[in-house]
């Protein structure tokens, strides 16, 4: 089964062909607001990435996880019954 969305609505649309801009600092002005968001992107996974790593610690600090850990290390070292 195959879908497809609808065409997107425009206004205007271009009819003829998309001639190559002659002046790029069009195309510098146009894509200049984007500064930094590769780094704010960054930024943000690196928090997400250090909370599931908290997240993570305080799991495995549990008692239960430290026993269930411990018997899976034993068994596949063959120190298990």
């Amino acid at each position: 089964m195959t879908t497809t969305s609808p065409p997107p609505e425009i206004e205007d649309p271009p009819t003829g062909q998309i001639e190559p801009v002659a002046d790029h600092n069009e195309i510098d002005q146009f894509w200049d607001s984007d500064t930094g968001a590769t780094t704010a992107e960054y930024a943000i996974t690196t928090l997400a990435a250090c909370g599931f790593a908290a997240l993570l610690v305080v799991v495995l600090k549990s008692e239960p996880i430290k026993e269930l850990i411990t018997g899976v290390i034993s068994t596949a070292l063959g120190l298990g019954s």
